[in-house]
């Protein structure tokens, strides 16, 4: 059963539409890892797991960039491609493009530039995790056998 609390309404939607969360199927495969006594997955369900978590990512990433997007358009008034680059660039950590005229767009500005380094940090997690599980998951199995 996939979690309730497990990303925003917003993200969830947006797989529904493309129909990766039929039956958690996101969710699935991005949080549920297999225990220590279990097997080790297959090649190819590892690519699966793996896929999921780069798709999970995206769509972070595409969400905070169209909500960069839409703060600057709407606290500065800037143009959607004006926007596009400054939400890419502050999400990127490369900095605004533009000089920001107002306070709403400079508190806005410095707001998304603390959420777009958490963003981050998480899109980095969830590509990495798996290869992460994987390698541990690997050295608990070939060390359990080193002990019989």
């Amino acid at each position: 059963m996939v979690p309730e609390l497990w990303g925003p309404a917003i993200l969830r939607g947006l797989l529904e539409r493309c129909g990766a969360w039929e039956d958690g199927f996101v969710a699935q495969r991005v949080l549920d890892y297999e225990s220590r006594g279990e097997p080790l997955l297959s090649r190819a369900a590892f690519v699966g797991r793996l896929a999921a978590s780069c798709v999970a990512a995206a769509a972070l990433i595409a969400v905070s960039l169209f909500g960069g997007m839409y703060g600057y358009r709407y606290f500065e008034g800037m143009s959607w491609v004006d926007a596009f680059v400054n939400a890419s660039m502050i999400l990127s950590g490369m900095g605004p493009v533009t000089t920001l005229e107002t306070s709403g767009g400079k508190i806005f500005a410095g707001s998304y530039a603390l959420y777009s380094g958490l963003a981050l940090i998480l899109a980095t997690g969830l590509i990495i995790a798996p290869v992460v599980h994987r390698v541990m998951h690997r050295f608990h199995l070939e060390s359990e056998r080193d002990e019989e």
